[in-house]
């Protein structure tokens, strides 16, 4: 909202100052530094409400160290980074945007579904909370939502790019010359396409068409729009149940998904800043750059979060917010076709819902066989067994945090290492 304001005081007085507002990465730190102070500023607030309200979970025995002195702590605190997160992207993002619409409905779609998740858990007293099928049923929905827009949609286009060298005669007749800084001349041109970007390879695109090779290219062409779609959705389920999995001690969730964004939205601006890609040789992708203040926010959310929520914890995030950084972390690396990099960058997420996959695979597999179940773990998720081998909560979440650390410097190499 504010950045038409500013905009229309630019083109109309010139005002000194407005045109500031043109630019990203202004508006991307005001946004940082409004989703902070909203987050420690209301998230008290907000505390101190569910404290009245006694919204707290119940905490379940699993004779870990300390869970007793979590009685009482209020649950519902995703609503901090719902919050700080849409409020600041409201003011200053563009709201024309496609992607910030479907980031906009994205976070209030599924903090909704967490929301009525921990509202069941916390008021209804029934620990199993919003039945699973629902949940499925809500990120399929979603999926389906995202999936066919960055289908469909006119402004979801690549942008590709020619040197003076690769443009044919065809090309430079058909397409817009564009003089870099550098003294280069490109020629670009927008089109439909499900490219997707490959890491470590030197053909680092992949398009999901090939996926359907038994087909006719014709007809491949035709049904891809199932398969992204497809594949979104599971992408969406994976990594938010992921990030609800991650949840399950102070402070993890919050500050791995504070990692994962930042790096998102340097990628996002990036990918949407035609200099960078060439440079990187990566997408350009016409319109992404606006991502960057909505991902600007979400970090910023994270780290406010995270004053609360660092051990001991003052307030959970609960489902409302674990739900919607999963699937706010998917939709953004969907859109910015950085979705097959997701088992680097949300590694985290990855061995926390591998560690109860192979646990619970196993431990079936082996009561049938040998008629007692028997465990590869000695808890899932595994931040559990590592508090069960004696290692302090705050140890833990450091030592995830530092490998967090690594595998998003990992996913900005991957850039340069094929």
């Amino acid at each position: 909202m504010l950045y038409y304001l500013f905009n229309y005081l630019h083109t109309q007085f010139n005002l000194p100052g407005t045109g500031a507002f043109q630019y990203i990465t202004f508006r991307a730190g005001l946004a940082i530094i409004l989703s902070l102070v909203i987050s420690l500023v209301f998230g008290k607030k907000l505390i101190d409400i569910l404290h009245q309200r006694q919204a707290s979970e119940t905490i379940r025995q699993l004779g870990l160290e300390g869970e007793n002195t979590k009685k009482g702590t209020p649950t519902m605190g995703g609503l901090i980074i719902l919050g700080a997160t849409l409020i600041p992207t409201l003011l200053f993002a563009r709201l024309v945007n496609v992607y910030v619409i479907l980031m906009i409905v994205t976070t209030v779609w599924l903090g909704l579904i967490g929301f009525l998740d921990d509202y069941i858990k916390t008021y209804r007293k029934n620990k199993e909370g919003l039945a699973g099928r629902f949940k499925i049923v809500g990120q399929i929905g979603i999926g389906i939502i995202v999936g066919a827009t960055l289908y469909f949609h006119h402004s979801v286009v690549i942008r590709e790019t020619y040197s003076e060298k690769e443009a044919t005669a065809e090309i430079i007749a058909t397409t817009i010359p564009v003089k870099l800084d550098n003294g280069k001349t490109i020629y670009t041109r927008d089109v439909k396409s499900t490219l997707t970007t490959v890491p470590f390879v030197k053909s680092h695109e992949f398009n999901y068409t090939k996926l359907l090779f038994f087909l006719e290219d014709e007809t491949a062409r035709k049904y891809t729009w199932i398969v992204f779609i497809l594949v979104v959705i599971f992408i969406i389920t994976a990594v938010s149940n992921g990030a609800n999995l991650t949840d399950g001690i102070d402070g993890l969730a919050a500050g791995s998904s504070a990692i994962i964004g930042a790096t998102l939205a340097l990628l996002a601006f990036i990918s949407g800043n035609i200099i960078f890609a060439d440079y990187l040789n990566i997408m350009y992708l016409p319109n992404q750059g606006e991502l960057t203040i909505f991902l600007a926010s979400f970090v910023g959310a994270c780290i406010g979060f995270l004053w609360y929520n660092s051990y001991p914890a003052q307030v959970f995030m609960g489902d409302t917010g674990s739900l919607a950084i999963g699937g706010i972390i998917a939709v953004i690396s969907i859109m910015l076709r950085k979705e097959l990099l997701i088992p680097i960058l949300c590694g985290i997420f990855l061995v926390e819902n591998l560690s109860v996959v192979l646990q619970v695979s196993y431990f079936k597999y082996t009561k049938k066989r040998f008629g007692e179940g028997r465990r590869i773990f000695k808890m899932a998720p595994l931040h559990h067994h590592f508090q069960k081998l004696g290692y302090a909560e705050p140890k833990i979440v450091t030592r995830f945090w530092i490998v967090g650390i690594m595998l998003a410097i990992l996913t900005i190499i991957t850039f340069k290492m094929r």
